[in-house]
């Protein structure tokens, strides 16, 4: 038996996310593996450093702060979210992230990317908690439009959730045989066709494979929707999610308005806690 974690991005739904993996490690819930979609990364890797409170901790910091996350870091940088606040400033000073921790956690981390030279996407195992990987969580959560290309281990990266949005059938193809899923969105969201894509046909046309990735991934996440609830179903993985939509901003604007998505996570891991135990400990 092998256990595994995927946890969904979307920005700063990814509050919801970091209350339920606050509450797996206040109660000592481990898995073998996980995985994380740009915010799932960004916010998730936390889980492996066993940081609890740490993500929302500094989001709620500086969530008003130009640094962290501004149209005037965009306009100055081309990266709404400010690269060198976000991935040296922060985990190294601010709020360091635990690089020691992280490292002898036998869990492995994996993140994923989208390639923007074949929309396809990239699967990297995070094993260093620093340098690299911090690029690998940047380009994992790197939104188009508001983001630059990443450029890592020879890829030209963005948001993963462009090509891969719920990594289940991923880790199954590793191996993962017990599977925990978070989503951020609830089961009666349905993804649209992208309202933006005049925009991104103009920001990404030496991209087209990116621009394909773009407009089809309303289809691509649906049918993953699908696969997770039929999985569900047949109770062959454990999903958590809100309940109805968390209506929140996808940037980070208001600490209260976090933490009012945070306390959702917590609220929904708490209903799931034993479910979650039995899963993961049944013979």
């Amino acid at each position: 038996m092998k256990t595994g974690l995927v946890m969904e991005g979307g920005a700063m739904r990814g509050m919801f996310t970091c209350g339920v993996i606050d509450t797996f490690l206040q109660n000592n819930i481990t898995f073998d593996g996980a995985i994380g979609v740009s915010a799932g990364a960004a916010f998730g890797c936390n889980l492996k450093s066993r940081q609890q409170g740490r993500a929302l901790r500094y989001n709620k910091r500086f969530c008003k702060d130009r640094r962290y996350c501004s149209v005037s870091s965009f306009f100055k940088t081309g990266d709404i979210f400010n690269a060198d606040f976000c991935y040296r400033q922060l985990p190294d000073i601010l709020d360091p992230f635990d690089v020691e921790t992280f490292r002898a956690n036998p869990m492995d981390f994996w993140c994923v990317a989208t390639d923007v030279l074949t929309g396809k996407p990239v699967y990297h195992q995070c094993t260093t908690g620093n340098g690299n990987d911090y690029q690998w969580f940047r380009a994992s959560a790197s939104m188009p439009l508001v983001s630059n290309v990443v450029e890592v281990d020879g890829y030209k990266l963005l948001d993963g959730g462009m090509a891969d949005s719920i990594p289940l059938e991923y880790f199954e193809s590793l191996g993962y045989d017990r599977i925990v899923v978070i989503l951020t969105q609830p089961d009666t969201y349905v993804k649209s066709p992208n309202k933006f894509l005049p925009l991104v046909k103009l920001r990404m046309k030496e991209f087209p494979q990116m621009i394909n990735a773009l407009a089809t991934r309303h289809i691509m996440y649906n049918h993953q929707k699908e696969y997770v609830m039929q999985k569900e179903k047949e109770g062959s993985i454990v999903v958590i999610k809100p309940e109805e939509s968390l209506h929140t901003n996808p940037l980070p604007r208001n600490a209260d308005e976090l933490q009012r998505v945070y306390n959702l996570g917590v609220e929904q891991a708490q209903q799931k806690l034993k479910q979650v135990i039995d899963f993961l400990h049944q013979e």
